[in-house]
């Protein structure tokens, strides 16, 4: 190829593209859908700004509101309406035009409004990068008329299960409408979770129960949703829910076993959030009721997944339970010598002086008996805060009865043993008789 067909060939690409532009753009009814277009964009952005202002000025203080900032709400609000707008535009010029260019930013609107929405509202980066480069691809078929062709193969291909048939096509359609469904099912719950939580007059593990069961029931309602988008027979669940009721039986009947006993806790209300229990050495405040497990968090912040059928087959002391009273008994012992109704005395103000000590019932000392090296004494007092700890308080009373016995005199009791050494005929010469009177020894 010479210098001057090179030339020919390039000149004649651009005649034939400036061709296509006059033919797609400059012509009379395209200057007036790219008129339209514009004017859709700037009355979207105008009418988007006042309704974000409106939104903030009413809801501004609602927390999901304030995460859904102007970098989310915004263009989410301003895709949505040049959608509404420019296919309102497409149903009354149809009748006297055709709109290729409208058609267009129908497409790339759409695709624009799906990225904006699942960039701001999926913690998923990667999954939102894929919805974003499916989104552009659908949009970019559909603008080369590529589309519709491409459903057509889609919809011919079958795939044969059982006695049903199902086209490609209703597979894809009823994966993605399950993503959705799910995701919205979950954000849903939580949505539900936190109105649920508001309850104040509600107890809590009713509040937990209907969580869960809100949950389950959307879950459920997303599986059926999906299970009809993809034209499969929802009567042939029954085969279906016979066969994974024996694959539980077999392979998860643990998981099944927990989620039950969840169920069974929840009903019962033997536990409950924000009781103070104890189990297994674990001590702690429940933080939430799982599906299979309870969460229990102890007083040093480490954080207890116990699986809820635990919960039900292993002793588990529920310090709150019917109420959140809870009595402490402190033994102490005091020598012979010491005056014992001065330390009891001094026991209960010892008590007195703690804080978490309730005043009624009142903190009494009692002579539980008399040991072999003092009297047994035993403090009681009771405390309504077992969720701040029960070893914390004893261990403040134990000090302050120390400095008190300390400061008045009165003693602790050490162990103490007499012994009689007694001399026998023919025994130790290295005793003597005059030794026989006593020895008091100390252990």
């Amino acid at each position: 190829m010479g210098e001057k067909d090179f030339y020919e060939d390039i000149l004649n690409k651009l005649q034939q593209a400036w061709a296509w532009v006059q033919n797609n753009f400059l012509e009379p009814e395209r200057l007036i859908e790219l008129a339209i277009l514009a004017v859709i964009v700037l009355v979207s952005r105008f009418v988007c700004a006042l309704i974000y202002k409106g939104i903030m000025k009413a809801f501004g203080d609602h927390p999901m509101v304030q995460k859904a900032d102007r970098r989310f709400l915004n263009p989410v609000l301003v895709a949505a309406f040049s959608i509404m707008l420019t296919w309102t535009a497409i149903l009354i010029l149809q009748p006297f035009m055709q709109t290729y260019l409208l058609s267009i930013a129908t497409s790339l609107f759409t695709a624009w409004f799906v990225i904006r929405l699942a960039v701001g509202m999926l913690a998923n980066r990667e999954l939102a990068r894929l919805i974003a480069y499916t989104a552009w691809s659908v949009a970019a078929l559909n603008i080369m008329g590529l589309l519709d062709p491409i459903l057509i193969v889609l919809e011919g291909a079958k795939l044969p299960l059982g006695e049903v048939e199902l086209s490609v096509l209703s597979l894809i359609k009823g994966l993605i409408t399950f993503g959705f469904m799910i995701w919205g099912a979950f954000a849903l719950s939580s949505l539900i979770e936190k109105q649920i939580k508001g309850f104040e007059a509600v107890p809590p593990s009713a509040r937990a129960l209907m969580t869960k069961v809100s949950k389950i029931l959307l879950v459920s309602l997303a599986f059926l949703i999906s299970l009809n988008a993809t034209g499969i027979d929802l009567t042939a669940l029954a085969v279906f829910g016979g066969a994974l009721g024996v694959g539980i039986g077999f392979g998860l009947q643990k998981v099944v076993g927990n989620f039950i006993s969840g169920i069974i806790l929840l009903v019962d209300r033997s536990i409950k959030p924000g009781d103070v229990i104890e189990t297994g050495g674990t001590y702690g405040t429940i933080n939430r009721l799982a599906a299979r497990y309870t969460s229990v968090i102890t007083r040093d912040g480490t954080e207890f997944l116990i699986p809820n059928e635990d919960m039900i087959t292993q002793p588990v002391v529920n310090w709150s339970h019917s109420h959140r009273l809870v009595r402490r008994r402190i033994p102490v012992q005091v020598s012979y010598n010491s005056d014992v109704k001065q330390a009891m005395a001094l026991m209960v103000d010892a008590a007195n002086e703690e804080k978490r000590i309730l005043k009624q019932p009142a903190p009494r000392t009692l002579i539980r008996g008399f040991g072999e090296s003092g009297v047994d004494l035993e403090l009681r007092m009771w405390i309504d805060d077992p969720q701040n700890g029960v070893s914390n308080v004893a261990s403040n009373v134990m000090g302050r009865i120390w400095d008190k016995f300390n400061e008045e005199g009165v003693e602790f009791p050490f162990p103490q043993r007499v012994v009689h050494v007694k001399h026998e005929t023919g025994g130790n010469p290295a005793f003597d008789m005059r030794d026989y009177d006593s020895i008091t020894t100390s252990e």
